[in-house]
């Protein structure tokens, strides 16, 4: 089995402001490294990472870079990117997160992981819906180079019986879209 992680670092920090959100300082270092260094420290055989700015891309450390080369893609374009490249490697398995969430660590990526079957995609869950990080068998590359839109790959993930979804602590999956749930986060930081 190969093993392949892809994080989506190419947004446009558009509802932040004029600054790059993933360069943002948080707890210590830029937004986009806590995420780094969690996937970093997971057991793959490959990593990848869709990023548009080259500061962002410099965070990535041991990743292979991707660019998108249309301006303002949506996410599907990342993971359609991120999906031909683990096509390309070979990979049995992508596990895809997203690196505006800082709070997801390691431990909850590799158990999305391993909760992975030949058959069926897994995902996280905030009790209520099935979101990154996700992890996708091979059979379903295809499908997530055909995606389109800004919602990623809700719809392949919509429908997983419970027993593909991984419980994540509360406020785990929290993203950072502003720089008021940036202030937010921060201010409940341990």
């Amino acid at each position: 089995m190969s093993r392949c992680g892809l994080l989506l670092a190419a947004g446009r920090s558009a509802r932040f402001g004029a600054k790059n959100k993933l360069l943002t300082p948080f707890r210590g270092q830029p937004l986009a490294a806590h995420v780094a260094d969690a996937m970093a420290a997971v057991p793959l055989d490959h990593r990848l990472v869709v990023a548009a700015d080259a500061s962002v891309a410099e965070l990535f450390d041991g990743f292979e870079v991707l660019t998108v080369n249309e301006p303002d893609a949506p996410q599907s374009a990342s993971l359609k990117v991120g999906a031909h490249r683990a096509l390309e490697l070979g990979a049995t398995r992508l596990l895809v997160a997203l690196a505006d969430m800082p709070l997801v660590d390691a431990n909850l990526m590799g158990a999305v992981l391993e909760c992975c079957t030949n058959d069926s995609p897994s995902a996280t869950t905030d009790g209520h819906r099935a979101m990154p990080p996700a992890c996708f068998p091979g059979g379903h590359f295809e499908a997530l180079t055909k995606l389109s839109g800004d919602r990623g790959a809700a719809s392949l993930l919509a429908n997983l019986p419970p027993d593909r979804l991984v419980a994540a602590q509360p406020g785990m999956l929290a993203d950072i879209d502003t720089q008021a749930d940036l202030d937010q986060m921060s201010a409940h930081a341990d």
